[in-house]
């Protein structure tokens, strides 16, 4: 039972690949409001396979680290694709300046994993009534983002949902035979996305791909 909460969902997605902190966050969401339907989605393939299935979701709670997303590059991707869904991202990494690169990707909010219910309550019911919300005493304001990294975000938004598989699976190290393989389509196939992938990007090969992917890090300097 919601405890006055002003505002309501229907249907919240979690995407975490951390199973135990989903629940802890499930919980939490299900104290605060009522009759949500609440979907989990613990890699980049499960999150792509909830929002590409049934009515869009009023939010999706975001983390930046799952099986399949470099950094910044799921929000950057989600944004881009469901522009109307806001997007909260939570995380345990709630340094400034990943607050402020969190913004400037287009996120909502954003949730330090430490947050209480108290927090989580305000988070909701701010960004479901269209408003920014952050922690008391963190930052507002985003960052200007740097050349690179801006020319990068609207390489990976402008990927398909099926090149954007293919971009993770090339940035985890797969062949395009073994990305053929995982997705079940031909390696010709596979041959012309990543064509498309290296076009929208502007690179010549995978290291190059690779490489680029790397700036949406969520610490890009360690890459």
């Amino acid at each position: 039972m919601n405890s006055g909460l002003s505002i309501s969902a229907e249907r919240i997605v979690i995407a975490d690949d951390h199973p135990l902190f989903r629940t802890a966050l499930r919980g939490a969401v299900e104290r605060l409001l009522d009759r949500v339907t609440i979907i989990e989605a613990e890699s980049l393939a499960s999150l792509q396979a909830v929002m590409e299935t049934g009515p869009a979701p009023d939010l999706l709670l975001l983390d930046l680290r799952m099986p399949g997303v470099q950094g910044f590059s799921g929000l950057v991707f989600m944004r881009a694709h469901y522009p109307d869904v806001p997007i909260v991202v939570v995380s345990a990494q709630d340094e400034p300046y990943i607050v402020r690169r969190t913004l400037s990707h287009g996120a909502a909010g954003f949730i330090p994993k430490s947050e209480t219910d108290r927090g989580i309550r305000q988070a909701l019911e701010a960004v479901l009534s269209g408003d920014l919300w952050l922690p008391e005493g963190m930052d507002s304001s985003a960052a200007g983002l740097g050349r690179e990294e801006a020319e990068t975000a609207a390489g990976i938004a402008s990927l398909t949902p099926q090149q954007f598989r293919v971009m993770s699976m090339l940035s985890a190290g797969l062949l395009n035979k073994q990305i053929a393989w995982e997705l079940d389509v031909s390696e010709a196939t596979i041959k012309a996305h990543v064509t498309a992938i290296f076009r929208k990007l502007g690179v010549q090969n995978r290291t190059q791909a690779v490489l680029v992917a790397g700036r949406l890090a969520v610490d890009p300097v360690a890459h």
